[in-house]
């Protein structure tokens, strides 16, 4: 029996599969057309190319395993520097920012990885799913902040993240974007307060 790297069975277990799903986002982060195989995962993760199918089964049962493991974490770290901000329009500006902050982190490349190669519509509902999450507390912020059309105003914010994003990916630099981001919002949500 191999030698486990923790306290416990378990931890061991926990630590090779996470090992084995951040291989996979960095293959994928990296813009490869293909699928990540099982074998390149293994290689990625420094684990031996059969301890891969003690936790996945195939190619497409790990890449469903990055997408649930990914999308939660996306909407956790928003809804966290959302709940960390004083004011609905603190909030509105800390949506935009973290959603940014984690394009300049690498994690939309994993998207468009995934997006490159998942199975069927996976990524898709996910993606809608995502989307679908992190819009409710986006349109209660700026309701709170006196936006006349919240729906409306967080659809051309999430527009505007979505260029924003583009832009970092192309090679702009992010605090550039970011501050950007922040100066465009800051007028509207000043004047939904009234001050």
């Amino acid at each position: 029996m191999p030698k486990i790297q923790a306290a416990t069975v378990a931890e061991h277990r926990s630590q090779q599969h996470r090992a084995l799903l951040d291989a996979a986002r960095h293959i994928l982060a990296s813009g490869e057309s293909e699928p990540p195989s099982l074998p390149a995962v293994a290689q990625r993760a420094g684990l031996a190319r059969s301890s891969v199918y003690q936790y996945f089964k195939s190619r497409e049962d790990l890449l469903e395993a990055v997408i649930a493991d990914m999308f939660p974490r996306w909407s956790g770290f928003v809804a966290q520097r959302m709940s960390d901000a004083a004011t609905a329009a603190e909030q509105v500006l800390a949506y935009a920012d973290a959603n940014l902050e984690l394009v300049a982190q690498g994690e939309h490349a994993v998207m468009r990885g995934l997006a490159m190669v998942a199975p069927g519509g996976s990524l898709a509902e996910s993606g809608k799913a995502l989307h679908e999450q992190l819009r409710v507390p986006l349109v209660d912020a700026l309701t709170r902040s006196g936006a006349t059309q919240p729906q409306h105003t967080a659809e051309l914010i999430q527009a505007m993240v979505r260029a924003g994003s583009q832009m970092i990916e192309d090679g702009a630099p992010a605090d550039g974007i970011r501050d950007l981001v922040t100066q465009m919002l800051q007028p509207y949500l000043a004047q939904c307060s009234g001050t």
